[in-house]
């Protein structure tokens, strides 16, 4: 049996499973870590678990040690040099006019590489930009061309609704979003209205698609007839999160009236 660890290196980011050997840790530790790129500076998420190892099991990185004061002041090292890297590194894309969005430039916790992350509408030539990079900082430099998604997600910001968009606090990974899922809410297709910070569909609609589903099954159709305390009325939208119907009567006024005051004896959906 081998005690397994689960540590995440960003905020949201994918958690990854170490050896955690003989270490007690419990989460929220900060802890120092072998990688493929050398040690890393992480947080426990998930604290040790035993499971079986298996035979053809890739055998896990381990867990090097907990994180002491110095390792704090490296990050705090780190971040200037990111924000150096990031200077000169834009400098001398505005001096060989590339046409590129220069957004992110990230460290190795021992700081034999850096990494620059951009968005462009194309491919970049960026050779000659790189060997600027590698006589200045003497390191291993690598360009990274990522989705516009992914730099609404290393970015951060704050949504329509007012809080921390949600690929930056909590979602890992990306799943596929569709038009079909805005109208599932009754959202106004008006772009501006359903796109997130990255102009493409919000996030959130795929989450909250299977809980829409789920509570408008008990819901008549619209443009379905269904008898009110009023009369019978025409479904014209659903409101869910209310769980009110709004109705057309006979008399041609429209109304809101509560799911429980239509019978479902009185209509087919």
């Amino acid at each position: 049996m081998i005690k397994v660890t689960g540590v995440r290196f960003k905020t949201a980011g994918k958690v990854y499973n170490f050896d955690s050997g003989v270490f007690v840790l419990g989460k929220g530790d900060h802890v120092i870590v072998e990688t493929e790129q050398g040690l890393g500076f992480g947080s426990v998420v998930i604290p040790p678990f035993e499971v079986e190892p298996k035979e053809n099991d890739k055998p896990l990185k381990r867990v090097y040690r907990l994180a002491l004061e110095k390792d704090f002041k490296q990050l705090v090292r780190k971040k200037s040099s990111q924000d150096r890297a990031h200077r000169f590194c834009q400098n001398c894309i505005d001096t060989l006019k590339l046409k590129m969005n220069l957004f992110e430039v990230e460290s190795t916790f021992d700081g034999s590489k850096l990494t620059f992350y951009f968005t462009a509408d194309g491919r970049v030539d960026f050779r000659e930009l790189v060997k600027m990079l590698v006589r200045e900082f003497k390191i291993r430099i690598e360009m990274r061309q990522v989705g516009i998604r992914n730099q609404a997600k290393m970015c951060g910001g704050l949504g329509r609704c007012g809080r921390e968009i949600c690929c930056c606090s909590f979602i890992e990974k990306f799943g596929p979003v569709s038009i079909r899922m805005a109208k599932e809410q009754s959202l106004s297709l008006n772009p501006t209205k359903i796109s997130g910070l990255c102009g493409r569909l919000m996030c959130c609609l795929t989450f909250e698609n299977e809980v829409y589903k789920s509570l408008k099954e008990d819901y008549p159709k619209p443009g379905k007839f269904v008898e009110t305390p009023n009369g019978k009325a025409k479904v014209l939208r659903l409101n869910v999160i209310c769980g009110r119907v709004a109705v057309r009567l006979e008399t041609g006024e429209e109304t809101e009236v509560p799911i429980e005051k239509i019978k479902p004896a009185k209509f087919r959906r």
